[in-house]
Order: C-alpha cells, then sequence, then structure tokens
C-alpha cells in the first residue's frame, strides 16, 4: 500500500477546549506523519466550497456558520491508509455513539452538544 494524504480538520470546538496537542498527539502515535498545519478562521467562500456536497441539506447552514465562527486547524497527514486509519480513529460522527479509545468517544461525549460539535473532520477520500 502506498502513502496516502488527507485533510483532518480539528473544529472550532477543539480548538476552543485545547485539545489541539492531544489530538495531534494521537494522530502521530498511529505513526502518521503531519505535513502542513495551519490554524485559522476559514472564510464563508472556503466553507461553501469544501462542504459543497452537503449544499442543500438540513444540517447545512449550522454546519457552514460552525466551522466559520472560530479558529480551526488544518492539518495534512501523511501515511499508509490514513485516510480510512483517521476516520477509524475519529469515531463515530455522533460522539454519543463513539466507542472509547477514538477521538470523539474520550474527548466529545457531551449529550447535550449538537453532533457537529464533535471535535474534527476527516476526508473520505484523498479527493475530498
Amino acid at each position: 500500500m502506498t502513502a496516502q494524504r488527507t485533510l483532518v480538520l480539528l473544529k472550532p470546538d477543539a480548538v476552543q477546549r485545547g485539545l489541539r496537542g492531544e489530538i495531534i498527539r494521537r494522530l502521530e502515535a498511529k505513526g502518521y506523519g503531519i505535513l502542513a498545519l495551519a490554524q485559522r478562521t476559514a472564510t464563508a467562500e472556503e466553507l461553501a466550497a469544501h462542504y459543497a456536497e452537503h449544499e442543500g441539506k438540513p444540517f447545512y447552514p449550522g454546519l457552514v456558520d460552525y466551522m466559520g465562527s472560530a479558529p480551526l486547524v488544518a492539518i495534512v497527514a501523511e501515511g499508509e491508509g490514513v485516510i480510512p486509519g483517521f476516520r477509524s480513529l475519529a469515531g463515530a460522527t455522533n460522539p454519543t455513539e463513539a466507542a472509547p479509545g477514538t477521538i470523539r468517544g474520550d474527548l466529545a461525549r457531551e449529550w447535550d452538544l449538537p453532533v457537529i460539535q464533535n471535535l474534527v473532520h476527516g476526508s473520505d477520500s484523498e479527493e475530498s
């Protein structure tokens, strides 16, 4: 298997809660490298392009508003199987369903928060 690259986003809730280091530690502990890392607030245009596949879905406006509400961290990670590997490490999209040992299962199991506040995004393909 050849090395893959993927986009990992640490969402505003991860940044605000000071979880950058812990999430990056878990990523690196799995043997994945970090090729690039930047913290910034995404523009509406960037978010519209990134989440274009979800436009028109009921959760889309809230997702775009939330992701642009505060700084996030964008990481380009690399390694063998990094795309499915990071998605497994992240855990189920809904943190209340995420298994212990995953990022969301250990760090995001807040029962009263919206699902979009689930700490991380991992792309599902090299194209996305």
